[in-house]
């Protein structure tokens, strides 16, 4: 009987050195409880604006809907931005994204739509919504869209590509699907089907001047479609039979043409446009003049439209995207020069551009000191720029001046100086 006394006494010792242990860990659990409540409440409530609110430190870690901004948009045009690019061209995105919204962006809250043929990482698509001041949305190009059509005989490419050496970015597949999308499919994206203008943004670039208006309300008010900053001449060892091609689509199609459209501005070869220096030669009746189209504003419709549907889908058929390197801006410009009324076409004069090597700049100092222009000295390489690119004696903006819509000398929208 002791011995079991003895056994029930240390059992009821056992069992009450639990409860005394589990009574003060449910206590100091509920302490830790309130205390991460607190800080969570805290964490919350904070905005690193706000006077008082303590500095983050360098290895803190901020979740960007932490960061509230009013995204609400100002410009009253049905647009966005468009930027085609990779998770690795992070930094160049950003980059871009910041000198738009600083030149123009940010008093208008136009939407950003990001294209990548990958699925974008989360640091992507944190770090460039919270360098834009408005929505942005991240989507991906059906691999339909990107890769290269079924008619195209894969060996062949595989020929042109080992033979391109000479030819500037002759070597990738990747850059020709890009050329590919971006003539024919970036405006059938789904996302971009909500829109009527978009505003091409490219990876590494610098926008000189404030803009001091909204350029998607002056296409539209003026009756424009389409708007560059820069136009210079192809290398025509990317596109050799790109003009038969389109020679055989006018053929074919005349009653697309347009009655006054801008043919001449690719045809026309007089060196007095050019300082009377000789341009640069061609074996075709192209001039090689395009518009630059890295920077691109323009209507979403007239390419939905039938007729540029109907000459992207004659040239898709020949194989020159992939049989050569056929690059968008051509076929972009040539499509416009000959299905467009060329007085839709605008130049825009006024805003600073920087696309390594080029570079776009007002010429006139009362319009830099009042845009606040800032152009620049030297390229991303160190190289020196002289001068603009549109001076240049291997520029075709002077042609286009001639045989486009001419040079307008009247602004065509108010400016809002020093806002």
């Amino acid at each position: 009987m002791p011995g079991i006394r003895l056994r029930y006494a240390l059992l009821a010792l056992v069992f009450a050195i639990y409860y005394y242990i589990v009574l003060s860990y449910r206590d100091q659990f509920s302490d830790i409880k309130k205390c991460f409540s607190s800080i969570r409440a805290k964490i919350e409530d904070y905005d690193s604006s706000k006077k008082g609110q303590p500095k983050l430190a360098s290895n803190s870690y901020l979740e960007a809907d932490m960061l509230y901004r009013d995204r609400t948009q100002v410009g009253i045009e049905n647009a966005t931005m468009v930027m085609l690019v990779r998770n690795r061209e992070l930094e160049g995105a950003l980059s871009s994204m910041r000198s738009l919204e600083d030149r123009f962006n940010r008093q208008y809250k136009y939407p950003w739509v990001f294209l990548n043929d990958e699925p974008f990482t989360e640091e992507f698509i944190e770090q460039t919504m919270l360098m834009a001041s408005s929505q942005t949305f991240y989507e991906l190009i059906p691999s339909s869209d990107w890769n290269m059509p079924d008619f195209i005989d894969n060996e062949r490419v595989e020929q042109n590509i080992a033979n391109s050496t000479d030819v500037i970015y002759g070597f990738s597949k990747s850059y020709r699907n890009m050329c590919h999308f971006n003539s024919g499919y970036f405006y059938k994206q789904k996302r971009l089907l909500n829109y009527d203008w978009y505003f091409r943004v490219e990876p590494d670039v610098e926008y000189m001047c404030d803009f001091q208006y909204d350029p998607f309300t002056l296409l539209r008010t003026n009756n424009k479609i389409y708007g560059f900053v820069i136009a210079i001449h192809e290398y025509e060892n990317t596109i050799p039979t790109l003009w038969p091609t389109v020679e055989k689509f006018m053929q074919t199609y005349p009653d697309l043409i347009h009655a006054n459209n801008s043919l001449k501005f690719i045809t026309t070869n007089e060196s007095s446009l050019n300082h009377w220096v000789t341009p640069i030669q061609s074996s075709s009746d192209y001039n090689l003049c395009h518009f630059w189209s890295n920077f691109e504003i323009g209507n979403l419709n007239f390419f939905r439209g039938e007729a540029y549907n109907k000459y992207f889908d004659f040239l898709d058929r020949a194989g020159g995207f992939y049989y050569e390197r056929w690059g968008d801006a051509p076929v972009h410009s040539i499509g416009l020069n000959l299905l467009a009324d060329k007085n839709s076409i605008h130049h825009f004069e006024d805003i600073g551009y920087y696309h390594p090597p080029y570079l776009a700049c007002p010429s006139s100092k009362d319009v830099i000191a009042a845009k606040r222009c800032v152009c620049r000295k030297r390229g991303n390489d160190g190289e020196v720029i002289d001068s603009a690119i549109d001076v240049n004696v291997f520029s075709c903006l002077s042609r286009w001046w001639r045989y486009g819509a001419g040079k307008r000398f009247l602004n065509e929208i108010d400016y809002t100086f020093n806002n």
